[in-house]
């Protein structure tokens, strides 16, 4: 993806295709890297993909929340000067999806929520990571998945990183806390957008009785399971994501 990757004053993103804009949110620990398969694919079916990169780490501590990533969100599709987009977001990307919405409806066409955050916490697991610990990161990692295989050594180490690192690390949870109270649950009844919702039925980090809430709360929803796979379907069971979201995308003529 690397090829595909601009940088223009604060925003640095990927972008690729032309057509409706799709643009990609990816989740606390994520990476644009996370969504190579559905960025190339969805590239040449006419959308114009984008893909962000959210200032996790980079924002000043008490900015570092759901609401100022929404903020920065905005501001880069005033950048790029886009109309009537397309959010995918997965776990925190959908939570700040959710909360863009909330603020600024006129500017989404649909949603597309996979792994969302928004109404049901756990992505710190059950305890925050253990700072120096690489068996303990490497078994949380290994955890978001249903294949502990899709938790690839490279993938640990980018964990691992972020959590060893103290500024990194307190942002990571400031921005958990932030998750929790901007709880969406009062909100999510008022987005009529189309919006497509793909989950793992393993997931152990938003389990499935999240996506039947979000299915129940939404007005406009449809609900799509994939089996054998957890928390990041766009990473562990690509060509079955991006086929349903295919699907849905053509059925409602977006």
């Amino acid at each position: 993806m690397t090829e595909f990757l601009k940088k223009e004053g604060k925003f640095t993103y990927a972008e690729a295709g032309e057509g409706r804009a799709l643009i990609v949110l990816h989740g606390l620990m994520g990476a644009l890297s996370n969504f190579d398969e559905t960025f190339n694919y969805f590239s040449k079916k006419g959308y114009k993909v984008l893909i962000p990169e959210l200032p996790l780490y980079s924002l000043p501590l008490l900015k570092t929340n759901v609401k100022n990533l929404a903020s920065f969100l905005h501001d880069f599709i005033e950048h790029k000067e886009l109309k009537d987009v397309v959010l995918l977001g997965n776990s925190l990307g959908g939570h700040i999806g959710l909360y863009y919405t909330k603020h600024y409806p006129k500017d989404v066409a649909a949603l597309v929520l996979t792994g969302s955050s928004g109404l049901y916490e756990k992505a710190m697991g059950d305890s925050f990571p253990k700072r120096g610990n690489y068996e303990y990161i490497n078994e949380k990692t290994q955890a978001v998945f249903y294949d502990p295989a899709v938790a690839t050594k490279e993938l640990v180490d980018d964990v691992f990183k972020i959590v060893n690192d103290r500024s990194s690390a307190i942002r990571t949870l400031s921005i958990a806390k932030s998750a929790i109270r901007h709880n969406m649950a009062k909100d999510i009844p008022n987005m009529h957008q189309p919006t497509c919702l793909i989950w793992g039925k393993q997931d152990t980090v938003t389990p499935p009785e999240v996506a039947e809430d979000f299915h129940k709360l939404l007005p406009d929803s449809d609900l799509f399971w994939i089996d054998k796979c957890g928390h990041a379907a766009m990473m562990e069971t690509p060509k079955e994501f991006n086929t349903i979201l295919e699907g849905w995308l053509s059925k409602r003529e977006i």
